[in-house]
């Protein structure tokens, strides 16, 4: 399920990254885009836990765990060095939360990774 789910990101990514050749927006804004979408199929896990939709769940988490695994991908560590290295292990560390989230059927845990990805998005918004 996770390499399927991470390929699927992967794929999303660059067909969204592929297609913003071509769009208005930039490459910083996608980026954005993908935190946005992330943060929202959380809350709809959640939604779903609480509603007590376990089909539902595990539909948003999957989606989720594939927008970090196309975040993951884009990082460059040899430019971005530690700070991507860093991003790497945090993108590892989320996936691996949302796996225990799905099995567990935790909002704790959804929302540790929510606060953990805000975090990271407020430091990207910041850069524009």
């Amino acid at each position: 399920m996770y390499v399927d789910a991470h390929r699927k990101g992967a794929r999303q990514y660059a067909e969204v990254h592929t297609s913003s050749n071509f769009g208005e927006e930039s490459p910083h804004r996608l980026i954005q885009m993908l935190m946005e979408g992330f943060l929202a199929r959380i809350n709809s896990a959640k939604g779903a836990i609480t509603h007590g939709d376990m089909e539902a769940k595990s539909i948003y988490i999957s989606k989720a765990i594939g927008i970090v695994g196309g975040l993951n991908e884009v990082l460059d560590i040899e430019q971005g060095g530690e700070i991507a290295v860093n991003l790497r292990q945090l993108y590892d560390y989320i996936n691996f939360r949302l796996l225990q989230a799905s099995s567990e059927n935790s909002e704790d845990i959804l929302n540790e990774v929510t606060v953990l990805m805000k975090d990271v998005k407020e430091a990207w918004d910041a850069i524009a």
